[in-house]
């Protein structure tokens, strides 16, 4: 079976596409000419060039391939052009990652373009599963745990905005790979969505003392109260100054972010490492 994969390059398809490869599938992968393919060098992939929002490009490209696995996000509207040329390139077959980030309680701008994106999906008569991992983490290109463990390695004080009791499950990166390849192996999959995240939720409070303990440091905690921080970041952003953390990101910090994942335990044996077990392989890298 030849698999069409999009966003290869990225943090998750570069661990997905090995994956795929390791399990004897063909494997073709969509690039831009800007794209970094050197995650996926020596690896027999056939490449090819073209552009998710370029739907005759895209169809060109996936001539050929028996199933889709759209790694590319969801989020910047691009859901209808990689539909349509699944559908005019043959395909029937497809997985699509989206995120359990269309359940949050905030108005973020993504929202509602990835929820549209998977009732396209869903009302395509392809043959889908969507999946929705939590937050990934893994390696040093992810852009969340790895900055947080850079951080503190470097010191021993790490804020904490609001009390740090707000659920986090972190997924890692090889476990949505093994999602993917487990869909593409069960027909039960087909039709239906999954929440995918790690083994057990965790405050945020305990993210930071896991990585801790993976680092064999004493960290201290400082508590910020939220409200403060909101507005600081309100105004930043209102007068268009620069500043590396984004409202959005410590709106969500105070959410809670739990998933279960026994339908997709239940549909294609989805087990995933517990945080401890992950934060240690990526503090080791």
């Amino acid at each position: 079976m030849k698999i069409f994969v999009t966003g290869a390059t990225g943090f998750t398809g570069s661990r997905v596409v090995p994956l795929l490869l390791k399990n004897g599938f063909e494997v073709r992968c969509l690039y831009r000419a800007s794209s970094d393919r050197s995650p996926l060098n020596g690896l027999k992939i056939d490449w090819a060039l073209g552009d998710v929002a370029d739907t005759e490009s895209l169809t060109s490209a996936m001539q050929g391939a028996d199933a889709l696995v759209n790694i590319a996000s969801l989020g910047f509207g691009h859901a209808d052009s990689i539909i349509r040329a699944a559908k005019d390139a043959g395909i029937k077959r497809a997985i699509f990652i989206s995120t359990t980030a269309i359940f949050t309680r905030l108005n973020a701008s993504s929202k509602k373009v990835r929820v549209a994106a998977e009732l396209a999906i869903e009302t395509s008569e392809l043959k889908y599963t969507i999946l929705r991992p939590t937050m990934i983490y893994g390696s040093p290109r992810d852009r969340n745990m790895w900055r947080l463990i850079r951080f503190m390695r470097l010191s021993p004080i790490v804020p904490v905005f609001g009390d740090g009791k707000y659920l986090q499950q972190p997924i890692f990166v090889d476990d949505v790979a093994a999602a993917v390849l487990g869909c593409l192996h069960s027909e039960s999959t087909i039709g239906k969505s999954y929440n995918i995240a790690g083994a057990h939720p965790l405050t945020y409070n305990e993210v930071i003392d896991t990585i801790a303990k993976a680092l064999n440091r004493q960290i201290w905690k400082f508590y910020i109260p939220s409200s403060l921080v909101i507005s600081l970041l309100r105004l930043f952003e209102r007068i268009h100054i620069p500043i590396p953390i984004k409202l959005e990101q410590v709106l969500r910090l105070n959410e809670d972010k739990n998933f279960d994942y026994v339908e997709a335990q239940r549909d294609f044996g989805f087990t995933p490492l517990s945080f401890e077990e992950g934060i240690s392989i990526e503090c080791e890298t």
